[in-house]
């Protein structure tokens, strides 16, 4: 993993075995990030776990566990009440047939490389809760 900093604006490259979730994570921990926009990501990734949340808000899941092409990611970063970071992720692969699988990302393992572009929000304040009867984590601002 390497990232440059200029400004509000962080650019990330993860390497081959790096999970997604948690390289933004440590990114956001050693620049002390508290709120961002994840605004693109791109790169190629395997063992990627993907899915939606129905209307009893549980989420149905999928795996892809062949490398694929990560075509889109988008989302934020927040943190918990207890300090610690949270992702929300959206993205789109591709397999190796051009199938197109998208949804929230639940987890992705770097095949190739990511590159990931991360604006910081440094005059923001974002907390995720848990929400009662759901899976969502709800975000709120300050």
């Amino acid at each position: 993993m390497d990232w440059t900093r200029s400004g509000d604006d962080i650019f990330i490259r993860l390497d081959p075995g790096e999970e997604i979730h948690a390289g933004i994570r440590e990114v956001a921990d050693k620049e002390n990030v508290n709120a961002a926009a994840i605004t693109s990501g791109i790169g190629r990734t395997r063992d990627n776990a993907y899915g939606f949340m129905n209307a009893e808000h549980i989420y149905q899941r999928w795996t892809l566990e062949s490398p694929c092409e990560l075509v889109t990611l988008q989302g934020n970063f927040a943190r918990m009440v207890d300090g610690s970071g949270f992702t929300h992720l959206h993205a789109t692969f591709t397999n190796d047939d051009v199938e197109v699988h998208a949804g929230h990302m639940f987890h992705a393992t770097v095949e190739v490389v990511a590159e990931i572009h991360m604006r910081v929000m440094s005059k923001a304040i974002m907390t995720r809760c848990p929400m009662a009867d759901s899976e969502f984590v709800a975000l709120s601002f300050e």
